[in-house]
């Protein structure tokens, strides 16, 4: 029973289930997820089917234009279809590229179609055809977010994915083509030029209409009243940008530092390094782009035109040291050195500017036939001022040294070359270089030039003559014989200087001599004098001593005398007194010597006179000494004693009688 009743409730929740589900159907209940939309397409109406359209604005039978968001909706089974799609999301940082199934079809000049209801992004398909939306790809994007979009009138193509509801099997190809191209042209991320890279963009639309024959740059539209419905932001509006009268092709304005978010099929960007003056150059513009202008470079000036900035021609103001984001594509910038260039006319050397890359020494026939090289460097300098003429005049400086200088300079220095032999080019050398800056200054300002400076080098031989080097040979040989005879002379010279040098030494050396030998003269004289004076007052205290001594002495003699005489007498005679005056000086001698009155060895002599003791002997031998007897003639043996005692006895006799 239980059982039976189960079964019954059962039976009956699913007759109910399936009831409901069948009224559900019949009634068209759809339920939408939050992440999805749904496309209704509409089976059959009373108003028709559609003939040359996709979407049924007017309830034909067909796709609908609106599109069924996330819930519960009734669309019957019978008359419609449902078709769920994803929600379309753009990752942040990229762009999505839409195209219009349904519209009008593009003009001749078109390449894309119209923007319309730029604040839907293509969520209003009614609309977007109403109003007059084109098929195929669309000018407008889409960028990063989440979109319903009807996937059956706009197909939504990005870097990873196509979002669309399949209509022909060669649709997907076609789309998988297309995001291929955008792909090639890096589209689907925007256009990031960075600061520090120092570039560029360069744009090229590929929509609205073409250039005037003659043109080959679109010229800068919209941007000039920010506010205005012109305004197309860098390009990122394109349909402002063709309001505003902008051509298809290379576009004048460029991009700078910035993200711009453009569509690439409607215009491409090419990236180009920012045009860098340097230091010590102008940048001469020549311009290719903008009307005609009128003619700024004076009357005297018949080498070509100057114009204002803006026109085309060469500008007459040239770009000053600094980084400025010029189209190259519209002209082009020359630059043009203002420091000092040396253009080197020698062989195998090349300036850091390579200007004189196709330059050589200058080959030159001397008056005397010799063919020499002469290498020289010339110094010129360019007025910041005067650079656009010059490049009006010769396109640019390497032209102007190749075509001009070069020739001028050359046959300049082979006229100098016949005029001079070679020794006079060698040796004039200062005089030549001299003459030849005077007289290429005034050639250089003809060209709006400024010359500094001509510096000639020394001549060389070519590379299969080596006569010339003889000749320096030579030369040199002759110089440093110069030299030597220079050398000898001043060396001479030096020796006389230096003879005369030593006498002057010697007479200064002779002079302090006599200085001194006359000062001491002089003292010599003062001192004789004192001596004299001296002498004077002695010989007066001797004079007078004297005769006061004389005097005494004169007395004591006499007194002296008559003792002496008495002692004579006293004595038997002079002969025993001056022999008793001798005794007594020879006993005092002993006394004082403390010698030996005894001797300890006696010897005698014998013979015929008598014999003497060696004492007597002694005293006989002093006593000739004393009174100067010369015994060596007075023979030998015994009788020399006996005749040298007579002879002293003479003496002794001869003295007492003369005192």
């Amino acid at each position: 029973m239980i059982a039976t009743i189960v079964s019954a409730i059962i039976f009956g929740l699913v007759g109910l289930g399936l009831l409901t589900m069948l009224l559900l159907w019949i009634f068209g209940f759809r339920l939408i997820p939050n992440n999805k939309c749904a496309v209704v397409e509409m089976k059959w109406s009373g108003k028709g089917s559609l003939e040359n359209r996709i979407i049924a604005l007017n309830g034909e039978a067909g796709y609908q234009p609106k599109v069924l968001r996330g819930g519960i909706h009734f669309r019957s089974p019978v008359k419609y279809k449902v078709h769920k799609v994803s929600l379309v999301t753009v990752p942040r940082g990229q762009i999505g590229y839409v195209f219009a199934r349904d519209g009008r079809p593009l003009k001749p000049k078109q390449t894309l179609g119209n923007v319309i209801l730029e604040s839907t992004d293509f969520q209003d398909a009614r609309g977007f055809l109403e109003n007059g939306g084109q098929r195929g790809p669309q000018r407008g994007i889409v960028r990063e977010g989440t979109y319903a979009i009807n996937l059956v009138q706009f197909v939504v193509i990005l870097e990873d994915d196509i979002y669309h509801l399949p209509i022909d099997k060669e649709d997907l190809a076609m789309f998988r083509k297309m995001a291929k191209q955008i792909s090639v042209r890096d589209g689907f991320r925007p256009i990031v030029i960075k600061g520090k890279t120092d570039t560029i963009g360069i744009v090229t639309t590929h929509d609205g209409p073409p250039l005037k024959p003659g043109e080959i740059i679109a010229p800068q539209v919209g941007d000039n009243v920010p506010d205005s419905k012109v305004n197309h932001s860098n390009f990122q509006d394109p349909e402002r940008f063709l309001t505003a009268g902008g051509k298809r092709g290379k576009q004048y304005q460029v991009l700078v530092d910035g993200t711009y978010f453009i569509n690439r099929l409607f215009a491409t960007v090419q990236i180009l390094p920012k045009t860098v003056v340097p230091v010590g150059f102008v940048g001469v513009v020549v311009s290719y782009f903008g009307t005609k202008g009128e003619d700024a470079s004076g009357v005297d000036y018949k080498h070509g035109e100057l114009v204002d900035v803006g026109y085309k021609g060469v500008w007459k103001d040239a770009l000053m040291p600094g980084k400025y984001p010029f189209n190259t594509y519209a002209g082009k910038v020359i630059l043009v050195p203002t420091t000092n260039i040396v253009l080197k006319w020698i062989r195998n050397e090349i300036g850091n500017h390579k200007l004189d890359e196709n330059l050589s020494a200058v080959d030159l026939i001397t008056k005397d036939a010799f063919e020499p090289e002469l290498p020289l460097s010339v110094v010129i300098h360019i007025d910041y001022r005067k650079a656009p003429l010059v490049i009006q005049r010769f396109g640019d400086v390497k032209k102007l040294v190749d075509q001009t200088l070069d020739p001028m300079v050359a046959a300049y220095f082979k006229n100098i070359g016949q005029t001079k032999t070679l020794i006079e080019l060698i040796q004039e050398r200062n005089e030549i270089q001299d003459k030849s800056s005077n007289d290429m200054r005034v050639k250089f300002l003809h060209y709006d030039l400024e010359l500094e400076e001509v510096l000639i080098g020394t001549p060389s031989s070519s590379e299969n003559d080596g006569r010339i080097e003889q000749i320096l040979v030579q030369l040199r040989d002759r110089q440093i014989a110069k030299e030597q005879l220079e050398t000898y002379e001043r060396q001479q010279q030096a020796a006389m200087k230096e003879k005369e040098l030593n006498e002057a030494k010697a007479l200064a050396l002779q002079q302090k001599a006599l200085t001194e030998s006359e000062v001491f003269v002089d003292i010599q004289k003062n001192k004789g004098k004192a001596d004299y004076e001296r002498s004077l007052q002695e010989a007066e205290k001797i004079r007078a001593l004297a005769d006061a001594n004389a005097e005494k002495a004169a007395r004591i003699g006499i007194a002296e005398a008559i003792a002496i005489e008495e002692k004579v007498r006293a004595y038997g005679g002079p002969r025993y007194q001056v022999l008793q005056q001798s005794v007594d000086r020879f006993a005092q001698a002993i006394e004082e010597g403390k010698m030996d009155i005894v001797p300890k060895m006696v010897v005698s002599g014998g013979g015929e006179g008598g014999s003497f003791s060696a004492f007597d002997n002694l005293m006989l031998l002093l006593m000739s000494e004393k009174l100067g007897v010369d015994i060596t003639e007075l023979g030998e043996g015994s009788e020399r004693s006996k005749k040298i005692k007579d002879v002293i006895f003479s003496k002794i006799e001869e003295k007492a009688e003369a005192a």
